[in-house]
């Protein structure tokens, strides 16, 4: 219950109830005795502004909704009460079998992927704004988040981004309930689509769905659903130049994760994880001690975990992933040599999806590139594409070598044809 009697009040019950979440930053702002310019004042934008906030049912500008809320008290668990979807009328056609209804759902997302990523994103938009009402005879969300993730892994970005829409809605609806299990996989979802759009290098969006993610980790207490929701976060922040909070949130998150005693393998996968990314954003952040450090530990912590991480677990951590981080964390630090190095021994084979057998690729040829060998370089992103023509596709920063490779080296073996094969996303 929140401590403040004001949003425990009828009338701060009814906002909620009707997701107003405007009229809900309107009411803690007269409680406070605040003008539109002083919220403004308080929230860097101006009274107008503050306004049109208050006075639209549709959210425009999410940021600024969470600042505005926790600048007038807001309770997070108003908010996020306020942010869910509205319950939508029960579809009222029901199909004549699971197997037709499955297949209009697959005919759907197919028609819609089709329609490329921008039509998607759009689509993405409309669900993160209003989400859509919740599917009928649909399969289990565990199912479909687990084939959500299959998608993420395989590197079928568009296919993945035409289904997020849908299974955030019924996310949303099952988080409704209350119940932890179903807020920790709300919180799941939305760490898969802020991964997703880091991929794709929208990092706006992603900070939007990175914080939805922490929020609903938060209320539902799930320590692994939270440590996820920070390595986004933290990967988030470390894109837009903040290295110092994203160094920070990893330290609370791989702390947060130690604290539970790592007694499961599960979780001290994810510890692992953490200690990982942790070094890789101390890296980008030049902090090459902590860095180094961090990989020292990171590699410990792997030492009780499988080679291959069983198929379903949410941090898919191995003694060769770590390594794989290694690699990256050298080249972070300006170190293509070590970074080389890290990598010589590392095969494809040793990783179990596409995704990091990809990103084995990917991240050889940032080091190959940095060193000035454009036919290494073309071969292993070569290598990439055969594994997952998303990594190297859809990533901006690795198409932008691509197009390097085309305009500074291309008689080099191999660059004709890796971009020939990627031409469709860079021409």
């Amino acid at each position: 219950m929140p401590d403040d009697p004001l949003w425990d009040s009828a009338r701060a019950r009814e906002l909620s109830g009707r997701r107003a979440i405007g009229a809900l930053i309107r009411l803690g702002r007269e409680h406070r005795g605040w003008t539109l310019v002083d919220l403004g004042r308080r929230i860097g934008c101006s009274a107008a502004t503050v306004s049109r906030l208050e006075r639209r049912a549709r959210i425009a500008d999410l940021d600024l909704v969470h600042r505005a809320a926790a600048a007038v008290g807001v309770p997070r668990l108003v908010l996020m009460a306020s942010l869910a979807p509205l319950p939508g009328p029960a579809a009222t056609k029901v199909t004549a079998n699971a197997e037709e209804d499955s297949m209009r759902r697959r005919t759907l997302l197919t028609a819609t992927a089709a329609a490329g990523p921008g039509a998607l994103l759009l689509s993405l938009d409309e669900a993160l704004a209003a989400p859509t009402v919740p599917a009928a005879g649909a399969p289990s969300l565990d199912r479909r988040l687990a084939s959500s993730r299959e998608l993420f892994d395989a590197g079928s970005h568009q296919q993945l981004l035409a289904a997020l829409p849908q299974l955030l809605a019924d996310a949303h609806a099952g988080a409704a309930s209350r119940r932890p299990l179903d807020q920790a996989r709300l919180s799941a979802v939305y760490s898969l689509t802020t991964a997703l759009l880091i991929k794709l290098g929208d990092i706006g969006r992603a900070r939007i769905t990175a914080d939805r993610a922490r929020t609903w980790a938060e209320v539902s207490g799930s320590p692994l659903a939270a440590a996820a929701a920070s390595r986004e976060m933290a990967i988030v922040l470390r894109h837009q130049d903040q290295h110092a909070a994203a160094q920070r949130l990893m330290t609370g998150a791989a702390d947060a994760v130690q604290a539970t005693g790592l007694r499961t393998e599960a979780a001290a996968s994810a510890y692992a994880q953490m200690l990982c990314t942790l070094a890789y954003t101390a890296a980008r952040g030049g902090h090459r001690g902590d860095a180094l450090a961090m990989m020292q530990d990171a590699r410990r912590a792997a030492r009780r975990l499988p080679q291959q991480a069983p198929a379903g677990r949410l941090f898919n951590v191995s003694p060769a992933a770590v390594d794989l981080y290694a690699v990256g964390v050298h080249w972070a630090l300006g170190d293509a040599g070590a970074a080389l190095d890290a990598g010589k021994d590392l095969r494809p084979e040793q990783f179990p999806t596409a995704e990091r057998r990809a990103r084995l690729g990917t991240d050889m040829a940032r080091a190959w590139w940095t060193w000035r060998r454009p036919e290494q370089t073309a071969a292993a992103l070569m290598g990439a594409y055969r594994s997952s023509p998303g990594e190297v596709r859809d990533r901006p920063a690795i198409r932008a070598i691509v197009e390097e490779l085309a305009q500074r080296h291309p008689l080099t073996p191999g660059v004709r044809t890796l971009h020939t094969a990627v031409a469709p996303a860079v021409g």
